[in-house]
């Protein structure tokens, strides 16, 4: 079992002075699917988005602790955010492909990267959507809007699109949300097939998909860790009632 990142006492706090997470410390297991699931509001996207800054965004007030990724901290000022978002990607909830053709949209964080290389493109572009288990379905349909793809295909478009950047870490927030059954099952399945090339965080749809798709889950409850477990520990015998009462529904 090795470490990709170390989350250490983490504590942040908005403007408005709500507090998002509370000392939240939590290891991310490499080549895994970490899933972090609980009740709305409780902290489990503010943590995604502080995985890879993206709170800079946001009207954050306080950052307290370190998240340690690559040896670093990455809430360091001096910090390559650019660089970090590379290397730590994001799908969000609801598919939201480009203005642009398929294959534009795969490619478009390489060419904001100054990549130029017709090769290189086409190689990435066809990798991509394999590992995202769409090439077989849009490999003659390239030059085709992204929007004019299902909805399932678009959510699939946007992880090829992350995994176009060649990332170590990809992480999802509800993305299956928005999707029918059928859809849910291959990203399901991509999953688990990509956990052997990178670190995989899911914030899952609901605890039935937590409990399917978990190597190692945390479950957040107002802003804290409430506990934590590799595989199937914390949804056959969790040990704290908060969580024993969120898994069998009696709450949430």
């Amino acid at each position: 079992m090795s470490v990709k990142i170390s989350v250490q006492n983490l504590t942040l706090m908005y403007s408005d002075g709500v507090e998002s997470l509370h000392d939240v410390s939590i290891d991310i297991i490499a080549n895994a699917v970490n899933v972090l699931f609980g009740p709305a509001g409780g902290g489990k996207s503010t943590l995604l988005r502080a995985l890879n800054r993206l709170n800079d965004l946001a009207d954050v007030d306080t950052a307290q602790g370190k998240i340690v990724f690559n040896e670093q901290n990455i809430l360091d000022p001096a910090t390559d955010v650019i660089e970090l978002r590379r290397k730590v990607g994001m799908v969000f909830s609801r598919p939201a492909p480009l203005p642009l053709s398929v294959y534009e949209n795969v490619i478009y964080g390489l060419r904001l990267m100054g990549e130029r290389s017709k090769t290189l493109l086409d190689e990435r572009v066809e990798q991509s959507l394999r590992q995202a288990v769409l090439w077989d379905e849009v490999y003659d349909r390239l030059n085709d809007p992204g929007a004019s793809l299902s909805g399932g295909q678009q959510q699939r478009l946007c992880i090829a699109r992350v995994l176009a950047l060649e990332p170590e870490v990809i992480m999802l927030d509800e993305p299956t949300s928005a999707l029918d059954p059928v859809s849910t099952a291959k990203i399901e399945g991509m999953l688990a097939e990509l956990k052997e090339r990178l670190t995989i965080i899911l914030v899952p749809h609901n605890v039935q998909q937590a409990a399917r798709t978990a190597d190692y889950a945390g479950f957040f409850l107002q802003g804290r860790l409430v506990e934590y477990a590799p595989e199937k520990g914390l949804f056959l015998k969790p040990r704290e009632k908060e969580t024993q009462d969120y898994v069998t529904g009696r709450f949430g």
